[in-house]
């Protein structure tokens, strides 16, 4: 009866990239177990992931970073050249700052381990979906380390200096912003912090996305990191 006619959001639409049954079956089931997530799609390699993405078109893609051929990492690069690419989330077993690091600095929004219990995947999925970056706990603190760490004195030197040069080109109010999304706030915190409305944060944000051709806001933190001492 008109007036009574309900309009729902569709649902979130993910592509499943892992090279092994099993952990797709069970992504699978996570997924589909939710109202507001579906998927759409699987694949066992990267290759495949970009095929399937551009028949597809998912709004997230939890991509396995290691597999047989092109791996996740690669995969992810080549996606996010695309026009209105998806949010990747990655998936993997490990957890080492090189991998950790590959995956952000590829464009990727999260990454979760796959011992992450089922809701928390689920919940990571939504929060990509969002545009927000979502990291298992344990690897945050190795992103932090590993952005920060002394690897090699010269590539780090070269890093923090091509960095201060890019945010040299921001407003006062934007790098405070810059530092701000670095430690993980969200807008709501960072507007309070800052004393000035939401909408204002995400016009920040956005002049930043331009002023720095980041893609998002894991790589917005990693550059103030690289600008670190």
């Amino acid at each position: 009866m008109a007036g009574h006619e309900e309009q729902t959001t569709p649902p979130t639409r993910v592509l499943v990239v892992d090279d092994d049954q099993l952990v797709r079956l069970a992504l699978r089931l996570v997924i589909d177990g939710e109202p507001d997530l579906t998927v759409v799609a699987e694949a066992t390699d990267g290759d495949t992931a970009l095929t399937e993405a551009e028949l597809h078109r998912p709004d997230v893609v939890l991509m396995d970073v290691r597999m047989p051929g092109r791996d996740g990492l690669d995969a992810t690069r080549e996606l996010l050249t695309r026009p209105s690419p998806p949010a990747v989330l990655m998936l993997t077993t490990f957890d080492a700052d090189d991998l950790v690091l590959g995956a952000l600095r590829a464009g990727a929004l999260g990454f979760v381990l796959k011992d992450t219990p089922p809701a928390r995947i689920a919940e990571a999925v939504r929060t990509v979906a969002a545009g927000e970056p979502v990291l298992s706990p344990s690897v945050t603190a190795r992103v932090i380390a590993a952005a920060t760490g002394p690897h090699s004195s010269d590539a780090r030197t070269a890093a923090r200096e091509a960095a201060r040069r890019r945010l040299a080109t921001l407003t006062d109010r934007e790098r405070d912003t810059a530092c701000a999304i670095a430690e993980g706030l969200s807008n709501p915190e960072i507007a309070a912090r800052l004393h000035i409305s939401v909408a204002t944060v995400k016009a920040h944000t956005t002049a930043l996305f331009t002023k720095l051709s980041a893609a998002n806001r894991v790589q917005l933190a990693l550059l103030v990191r690289d600008a670190e001492d």
